[in-house]
């Protein structure tokens, strides 16, 4: 899956005071800018006009349960380990209008499929690890089957991405063990590497060369290329999370009695947290909403997650009627089914829903225990 390619190489380098320069190619180029944000509370993806509207000098504080951001007066704008959501929103989004039907006044139903707004996107601050997600919702709807989604094409064909190598993992990051971080290999237009006097920056698509030769850069130069795979090296060094080695899914398929399940199940709230923040779970429903009096309906497609009852029912009944049944199907087909349908794991350390999860409950520890080893 992943590209091999040296860090950094053949970078360039945008210095501190050009650095606005990249949003106004992109504007010029047509893409709606987004970037992390600080916004109630968490930093976030969300409009940006200007480099002042990143979050320079913010760190972010994850740990099993919590968050939290505390200002320094570092000059970097991405010395932080992620936003509180992923990309999926944007390609994915939460709720969303399928088709209408009309009856008219003989009775007959006219039916109309909706329209799907996909403006030219551009994201700023991308992780590796949300990359990584990124494909797996790229394997599910646009790769999984005969009939490719269609609203998802059209979305994920205007975004451009941009990359950022991340140099500050949280407590609870481990992509460096799921190896998809921190350097981001694959799925970008431009990656950044962040130094305090400026951004090397790498192009991996056509569009973002286009991009690149617009911007005022020069040859990165042997020292700060040194210095920035240094700060990679230091961030994958930094991380102690790892889901167990060996055979995990084969281990996992093993263990599949439910009294295995119940110690994490009597922590689980079933709330759906972790499936709402991962980047690449993409369970979803199909709803109806009618007039009341019968004249129109819309079909509606919303994110759904394997933790409710509702979305196992089967025949009038829930196939997973208790909290024990629905974290194991969760935890079992994101680290073991998923390689059978995607080539790859469901999980790429991002560790979202570690910080998100009311109880703190950690992926990692959870696997261990259930796979007979200690984290």
């Amino acid at each position: 899956m992943q590209a091999d390619c040296t860090l950094v190489a053949g970078a360039r380098f945008l210095a501190a005071a050009d650095r606005q320069r990249l949003i106004d190619v992109l504007r010029e180029a047509g893409y709606a800018v987004h970037g992390p944000r600080v916004q109630d509370g968490v930093i976030r993806y969300a409009p940006v006009a200007t480099i002042e509207d990143l979050p320079r000098g913010w760190r972010d504080i994850q740990t099993p349960g919590r968050y939290g951001l505390r200002q320094t007066d570092d000059a970097r704008l991405f010395a932080w380990a992620a936003p509180a959501e992923s990309l999926k929103p944007l390609v994915f989004p939460g709720r969303e209008v399928r088709f209408t039907a009309q009856r008219d006044a003989s009775g007959r139903l006219h039916f109309q499929p909706a329209e799907v707004p996909a403006p030219r996107q551009a994201v700023l601050g991308v992780r590796a690890c949300d990359l990584a997600g990124l494909f797996l919702q790229d394997r599910h709807f646009l790769q999984g089957g005969a009939h490719p989604d269609e609203a998802y094409r059209r979305r994920r064909r205007n975004l451009f991405l941009v990359a950022v190598h991340c140099t500050h993992p949280a407590d609870t990051c481990f992509c460096a063990a799921t190896d998809d971080g921190p350097v981001a290999r694959y799925g970008f237009d431009l990656a950044i590497s962040e130094l305090e006097e400026g951004w090397l920056l790498e192009a991996r698509s056509h569009a973002g060369q286009t991009i690149l030769d617009r911007l005022p850069t020069r040859t990165a130069r042997d020292e700060e290329r040194q210095e920035a795979e240094a700060a990679f090296s230091q961030a994958a060094a930094a991380q102690r999370r790892r889901l167990p080695g060996g055979d995990l899914p084969a281990r996992l398929r093993e263990r599949l009695n439910p009294d295995a399940w119940q110690a994490v199940a009597r922590r689980c709230l079933a709330c759906g947290n972790c499936t709402a923040v991962c980047p690449s779970c993409f369970c979803h429903a199909h709803v109806e909403e009618s007039a009341l009096n019968g004249s129109a309906t819309r079909r509606l497609r919303q994110w759904d997650s394997c933790f409710t009852a509702g979305h196992s029912l089967l025949h009038g009944r829930p196939v997973r009627e208790d909290t024990a049944s629905r974290y194991r199907q969760w935890l079992t087909h994101k680290l073991s089914g998923w390689l059978e349908q995607y080539g790859r794991s469901g999980c790429s350390g991002f560790g979202r829903c570690i910080t998100w999860c009311p109880e703190g409950i950690d992926i990692t520890a959870e696997a261990a225990a259930i796979a007979g080893e200690e984290a």
